[in-house]
Parts: C-alpha cells; sequence; structure tokens
C-alpha cells in the first residue's frame, strides 16, 4: 500500500487547522494555497501586493524543492487576490518572471479578504513530476 509524502513547512497553522502544505498522490503534488510567511509562520508584508507575491512564489520554490521539482512541472495553479483589477498586472508579471517561458493553466479568483489582514494574495497549484524538470 503506497503511503502519503507530505510536504510542511512546519508552522503552527498546519497543526492547528489541521493541513499539509503539499501532498503527493502518484506522479501528482497537490500544493495547498502558498502565501506570504517566513520560517516562523509568521505572516510578512501586509498590504504590499509585490512583496507577498514575490514570499508566495519562494514558498513555493521550497515544496519544488522537496519533491525534486522544478517550476516547469507546475501544470495549474490558482491565484486568489484581493483588489483583483488594482493587481491584475502585478500578478501577470509575477508569472512571467516566475515561470519563464513555462505556461501553467492558471485561474484568478478576486476575493474580499483572505486569511490574514492586509493579506492581498494566495495561490494554490498541481505539479506532475512526470513532465520534463
Amino acid at each position: 500500500m503506497p503511503t502519503n509524502d507530505v510536504f510542511n513547512h512546519d508552522v503552527p497553522a498546519e497543526s492547528d487547522f489541521g493541513y499539509a502544505q503539499a501532498i503527493r498522490s502518484g506522479d501528482l503534488v497537490h500544493v495547498s494555497g502558498q502565501l506570504a510567511i517566513d520560517e516562523a509562520g509568521d505572516f510578512l508584508h501586509a498590504d504590499d501586493f509585490a512583496a507577498q507575491l514575490d514570499l508566495t512564489y519562494a514558498n513555493f520554490d521550497k515544496v519544488l524543492s522537496h519533491y525534486g521539482a522544478t517550476r516547469a512541472q507546475i501544470v495549474s495553479q490558482t491565484v486568489y487576490m484581493v483588489n483583483l483589477r488594482q493587481n491584475a498586472g502585478a500578478v501577470a508579471a509575477g508569472n512571467l518572471a516566475y515561470f519563464g517561458d513555462h505556461r501553467p493553466v492558471s485561474t484568478v479568483v478576486g476575493v474580499t479578504e483572505l486569511t490574514f489582514p492586509g493579506q492581498v494574495v494566495e495561490i494554490s497549484c498541481v505539479i506532475d513530476t512526470r513532465l520534463p524538470a
């Protein structure tokens, strides 16, 4: 029987809310919404979309590293963002910078609020480890 390959940042919210940052299911890795938290689980950069986006992608890189995967293996992402119209250009620029020539499918959802006061972006994704790295 296969076992779960689970990744956590080892921050309090994972046990407080009962979730994993990522879990492998066969060749797919499902990644929970990443956001601008540091190693202690503290939320950073309130109301600063660009800084939150940079730290969110840095947290994705930790997940990718755990699974020996690369950005080119991300097949889909869902972006949740406050002030959709105001921040659409910044998320587009962030995607282009992070993914380069790779183009995962993407859904952007405008929301009225996220977990932390001042949080303006959260992104989840799916990684397919069968794809070339």
